[in-house]
């Protein structure tokens, strides 16, 4: 592996351990979270393949895809645990809804949790991205590659959600991830470009989904 960090060659062992941080089986519980795609589908915005992909594109390029990303590559760029104390607070101020910071901050902190208890990676609880970010930094794992796969498998949740929620077939659902797989790559290499100077959230439909998904009755997801 090479000393940058964004130009880095994955090893295999590299990628396997991303693979296995990312899987759907690790213990974070992304299953229970939808980012507000519940609400979005009750009230008819989200309803098919096409509206699915439309809206990951703007969550992906406008809204926590994105500020997720930087803060990511970020963590993994922290000098010392005073940066990433910070780094992470200004994580969990930019999920603006109550519902996105629980999502980042319980997911995170599963992921602190277990990757100390297997890697014997010693971390606070911190925000998803920033914990990852963190983790890879502190593993040697490059950082484009954790975060290409944080992004997939982000995107990938939510298309899992999307199925239960909807009328979305796994074939339908498996296009909808593969059509998505360029733009993670994308969005992951303009964060490795980019620093914090970056930020913006602008999915504004998205935040607005996910406050009015806080006391939306019945419904199956924490988010």
């Amino acid at each position: 592996m090479g000393t940058d960090g964004r130009m880095a060659t994955a090893t295999d062992l590299d990628l396997l351990t991303l693979t296995q941080w990312l899987s759907p089986a690790y213990p974070v519980g992304a299953f229970a979270y939808s980012h507000g795609l519940e609400r979005l589908v009750q009230s008819g915005a989200v309803h098919d393949a096409a509206s699915l992909r439309d809206w990951l594109h703007d969550v992906l390029e406008h809204g926590a895809g994105w500020s997720d990303a930087l803060f990511l590559t970020a963590a993994w760029r922290a000098k010392s645990e005073l940066a990433v104390a910070e780094l992470d607070d200004m994580a969990r101020a930019f999920a603006g809804p109550f519902e996105r910071r629980f999502e980042t901050a319980q997911q995170g902190a599963a992921f602190c949790d277990v990757t100390a208890a297997v890697w014997d990676i010693k971390l606070a609880d911190l925000t998803y991205p920033v914990a990852v970010g963190c983790a890879a930094r502190h593993a040697g794992l490059p950082v484009e590659p954790t975060a290409r796969l944080y992004l997939h498998a982000f995107i990938s949740n939510l298309v899992s959600a999307a199925q239960r929620l909807m009328p979305l077939g796994q074939t339908a659902a498996q296009g909808v991830v593969r059509d998505m797989a360029p733009s993670c790559a994308n969005q992951a290499h303009a964060a490795v470009e980019a620093d914090l100077s970056a930020l913006s959230g602008t999915a504004f439909l998205a935040e607005i989904a996910a406050m009015q998904h806080e006391t939306q009755q019945p419904r199956i997801f924490r988010t």
